[in-house]
């Protein structure tokens, strides 16, 4: 990229997020919310994350940086103080936010929104109908990857009174094989599907 075309993509980027910042200055960021994250200065970092149950989003060099209740400007500040020693000078940081929305179908169904992480087709949050069940759940998000440890399967629920979260762990290779569950586990709202990855000659 030339001096030029690099000064004028700086332009329309701090533009951009001024203008965004000014549309939503008081938006507070939501579990759920998608934020899509730029680094001006290493664009492979470039990605859209979603905040999970417990505010968190997960970033390369950040790790962990907490994102609900803050402002996208305090997002980004966040991000760059965690980034900043993987570089010569701090970065700029660009983030853009796509609030979630609970949906009702024209049936009068309720929405939940659910979260996939690890080892499965589609990672990331799912709008479904309130009473889906784990292995209903499982089918929407595409099924699993090569690498999946279908073993040992985990749904991660926090209570959202307490903030206390308690982990189920299933083994889907044997409900696969023909066994059955003691008891049929209907999700709710906020909860994570963890597919870990496979280890060696599991």
């Amino acid at each position: 990229m030339t001096f030029f075309a690099r000064i004028m993509f700086v332009a329309s980027l701090v533009l951009g997020g001024v203008a965004a910042q000014a549309q939503d200055e008081d938006y507070r960021i939501r579990p759920g919310d998608a934020l899509t994250i730029e680094i001006l200065e290493d664009p492979t970092l470039n990605r859209t994350v979603t905040v999970l149950p417990n505010g968190q989003i997960s970033f390369p060099y950040a790790g962990s940086v907490r994102a609900s209740q803050r402002t996208i400007s305090q997002v980004e500040a966040a991000l760059r103080g965690g980034i900043s020693s993987n570089f010569a000078s701090p970065p700029n940081v660009f983030v853009t936010v796509s609030p979630t929305t609970k949906t009702t179908s024209s049936r009068g169904s309720s929405k939940i929104n659910v979260y996939f992480l690890g080892e499965i087709a589609n990672p990331g949050m799912t709008s479904i109908r309130s009473g889906t069940t784990l292995l209903q759940a499982i089918a929407v998000g595409g099924g699993f990857s090569k690498f999946a440890a279908t073993k040992r399967l985990q749904l991660r629920r926090t209570n959202p009174v307490t903030g206390v979260q308690s982990v189920t762990k299933v083994d889907y290779k044997a409900l696969a094989n023909g066994a059955s569950l003691e008891t049929v586990i209907e999700l709710k709202d906020g909860d994570v599907i963890l597919v870990p990855e496979r280890r060696l000659f599991e």
